[in-house]
Formats: structure tokens, C-alpha cells, sequence
């Protein structure tokens, strides 16, 4: 038998278990489906020139996803509880890594990954509004209030994600629908042209890119102590978030391209507009711009829900100063927390400014820490074999291995790829070890 856990239930922690299925989903929808899709089409164009291996590549990122969403629900039945990879990392591996992690994730990670989806949003809102204001004033003000909606409660917070989830979902699905009525594109379009660099060094930025905008798929489980009956919904939220998501996610790109070739889709900002052009004349580019607000909003609004959830559950572990994992008296919300992850956001988007900087920092420093949560499921077999498990990993061990390997590569990639860019990342990371060090040495002294 396994150690009884020294956690805090959710009744002691003040949070209500309020968010079902479609709430669920649409939190993790509501992440994955930001920026990327609008963006990195382009990206990948620049990397390379064969339609048919871009398309194959973003089936890969879907199934890479699934693996570790088929993991993942292992774990969430067995611990739903505020956090999410936080706490497997936390049970499988000890508080050492579950600190690295927290302190990654609070310093970088999150911040960035926020910062990167509302940064877009604001560029936009400057397009649509015709104005040039400082794009970082747009994305604090939008982060703050977002924020503020999140503190009065969940369930107003899990709602408003449902009704944006679904209205951008409605928006790529009718994307797709229309083009395929309207017959607009060239099947030509498939053909390969001539690619700008090897496939080698396209790989790691084309396969970041991809996994950007795929991030998302495993965030209900940050959320999985508000919601309600978590052994039976979470596999179900993930299985619907990831496989809707990656149908999804195929069939645009196979729009994309077969309206924009993949030389003209070089050329542009976003292949978006291009496409809307196509369909429905010169309002097009408008209609996008409205798209993509509507769809950074929703994403925006989705990772504030779940970026908040890891520092409180690191805090009410004492893992952290224990101030974030106070709970609103009257609203049940992670309201310090909130807060903490909303300035620290704001801080990441001004000084970065960038997408580019922003999302880079993110999906390098992320998938290290979802590769050693997906061994977790191992570990864990091992070290408590007879622990309740409402939901077993199909496939294991194969599922959670490969998962882990493939995020393992993901990351040596991206180093071979561009040292200077991910070598001070994984620096701020590997100084989350001392840190743990010195957090135990003051923990200690406080006793």
C-alpha cells in the first residue's frame, strides 16, 4: 500500500467541484485553440516544401498529444486535485521536482505562454481599431480584467470559456465548410516545391510549432479538484478536447494549402486572411481579424483558469510562500494566485514583446516537464501498485514510453537547433534545483 498523501482535499481547500464534461473540454479547447492556428501555418511554409509531410506532421503532433493525454488520465483519476502535472511530478518523483517544475512554470513558463496569446490578441485590436497603441498596455489590460472575471468564481469563469470554445470551433469548422462548397481551391496546391533548408534543421522549429499550438491538451487536468465527478468526466474531457482538436486542426491546414500555395503562404504575416479572401472577397481579412480577437480572447481567458491552479497547489504544499494558496472567502477561488500569475504575465509581455520569444520559451521549457510526468505513470505502477486507478492507461507501457521519447527528442531538437535561444531557459530551470535547496533551508528555520 502507498504512503497516505500529505495533500489537502478540495473540501478543506475551499474550491467547489462545478465544472462538467463540456466545461472541462472547453478549457483545454479554449487554450489549444489561440493564436497558433492563425500563426504558425506561415512559420511551417518558411521551413518547408512538401504539402503532404506538413499535413503528416500535424497528425504526428495530434497523436503525440493523445499518448499524453492517454497518460495523463491515469494520473488525473488518480489524483484529481488542483495542479495537474504539478502534482503527478509531485507524487511520482518527489517535492524536488515538483518544485522545479512549480518554479519553471510560475517564473517562464506560464507567463509566457499567457503573455504570447494576448500579445497576438492586442496586434489585432490595434488592426481592427486602425490605431498604434503600445500593444503591451492592450495585453496587461486585457490579462487584469480576464483575471478579475476568474477571481469572482469558476463557474462563471468555465461558462464564458464554453461559449467562446464554441463560437471559435464554429468559426474553423465553417472555414472549412465553406471552402469545400465553394471548390475555390487548386488541388496543385499538394504538389511539392522546392524546400528553403533541409529537413533537419526545419524539423525542431516546424515541430515547436506545431506543439505550440497544440499546447492545451492536457490543461483540464490543472483543473481536475473543480470538477465534478473527476474519475468518470477526465478521460472523457481529454479524449474529446484532443481528438476534436487534431480532426480539426488537419482539416484547416488542408484548407489552407489548398487555397494558398505554400510560396505565397511564405509571404504572408498570416495565411488566415489570405484565405478568407479567397472565400468571400475583401471583407475577408476583417472577418479574420474578428476570428482570431474571438480566439485569443477565448485562449486567453482559459489559461488564466488553469496557469493559476499550479501555483496554488504548489503553495497549500508548501512548496512555495503558503500567501498564493489562500482561497476567496466568498467567491472559492485561487484569488492570490490569480493575481501573482496575472503581474508576472504582464511583466513577460512587456519585456519580451515578441510571439516569437514568447512561444519559444514556452514549448522548450514545457515538454520537458511532460515527458518526466508521462513516466510518472511508470513509476508510479511501480512504487504503488495497489493505489485505486479508475482509469488505466490503454496501451501501457508502451503509450507513456513513447510519449516521454518523443518529448525527450522534442527537446534535444530544439537545443541542436538553436542553443542561444533555449541554453538560459534550461539555466533558469536547472536553478530551480538550488532554489529547492534554499526553500527547504528557510522552510526549516520557519518551523
Amino acid at each position: 500500500m502507498h504512503a497516505r498523501s500529505k495533500h489537502i482535499s478540495s473540501d478543506d481547500a475551499g474550491l467547489s467541484r462545478s465544472i462538467g464534461v463540456w466545461g472541462g473540454a472547453a478549457i483545454s479547447v479554449g487554450v489549444m485553440i489561440g493564436s497558433g492556428i492563425f500563426v504558425t501555418p506561415t512559420t511551417i511554409a518558411q521551413e518547408l516544401g512538401s504539402p503532404a509531410l506538413i499535413l503528416t506532421l500535424w497528425v504526428v503532433g495530434g497523436g503525440v498529444c493523445l499518448l499524453g493525454a492517454l497518460s495523463y488520465a491515469e494520473l488525473a483519476t488518480m489524483y484529481p486535485r488542483a495542479g495537474g502535472i504539478y502534482v503527478y511530478l509531485h507524487e511520482g518523483f518527489g517535492p524536488r521536482i515538483a518544485f522545479v517544475f512549480g518554479w519553471t512554470y510560475m517564473l517562464i513558463t506560464q507567463p509566457m505562454a499567457l503573455g504570447a496569446i494576448a500579445t497576438v490578441f492586442s496586434s489585432h485590436l490595434n488592426l481592427i481599431l486602425g490605431t498604434h497603441f503600445d500593444e503591451r498596455v492592450f495585453t496587461c489590460t486585457l490579462i487584469i480584467l480576464l483575471t478579475a472575471v476568474n477571481v469572482i468564481g469558476i463557474k462563471p469563469g468555465a461558462g464564458i470559456a464554453v461559449v467562446l470554445t464554441g463560437l471559435k470551433v464554429c468559426a474553423l469548422v465553417l472555414i472549412v465548410a465553406v471552402a469545400v462548397a465553394m471548390l475555390k481551391g487548386s488541388a496543385d496546391n499538394f504538389a511539392p516545391v522546392p524546400a528553403p533548408q533541409s529537413l533537419l534543421w526545419a524539423l525542431a522549429p516546424v515541430v515547436a510549432a506545431i506543439l505550440w499550438t497544440y499546447d492545451g491538451w492536457s490543461d483540464a487536468a490543472a483543473v481536475a479538484e473543480e470538477i465534478a465527478e473527476p474519475q468518470k468526466r477526465i478521460p472523457r474531457i481529454f479524449l474529446l478536447a484532443v481528438l476534436g482538436t487534431s480532426v480539426l486542426y488537419v482539416a484547416v491546414n488542408a484548407v489552407y494549402i489548398w487555397l494558398v500555395p505554400l510560396e505565397e503562404m511564405r509571404e504572408t504575416a498570416t495565411v488566415a486572411p489570405a484565405v478568407m479572401q479567397r472565400l468571400i472577397g475583401p471583407a475577408g481579412g476583417t472577418v479574420v481579424t474578428v476570428l482570431v480577437l474571438v480566439s485569443t480572447l477565448g485562449a486567453t481567458h482559459a489559461s488564466i483558469i488553469v496557469g493559476s491552479r499550479v501555483i496554488f497547489a504548489q503553495a497549500r504544499d508548501r512548496l512555495f510562500f503558503g500567501f498564493p494558496a489562500r482561497v476567496h472567502p466568498g467567491f472559492h477561488t485561487p484569488a492570490v494566485a490569480l493575481c501573482i500569475q496575472a503581474g508576472l504575465a504582464c511583466v513577460a509581455a512587456a519585456v519580451l514583446e515578441q510571439f516569437e520569444a514568447l512561444m519559444g520559451g514556452f514549448v522548450f521549457t514545457m515538454w520537458i516537464f511532460y515527458g518526466v510526468a508521462a513516466a510518472a505513470v511508470v513509476v508510479l505502477r511501480w512504487k504503488r501498485p495497489d493505489a485505486r486507478r479508475p482509469y488505466r492507461c490503454w496501451g501501457y507501457p508502451v503509450v507513456p514510453a513513447t510519449f516521454t521519447a518523443a518529448a525527450v527528442g522534442m527537446t534535444i531538437l530544439a537545443i541542436a537547433e538553436s542553443p542561444p535561444d533555449t541554453i538560459p531557459w534550461l539555466a533558469v530551470l536547472l536553478a530551480g534545483i538550488p532554489a529547492y535547496a534554499l526553500w527547504r533551508r528557510i522552510a526549516l528555520n520557519r518551523v
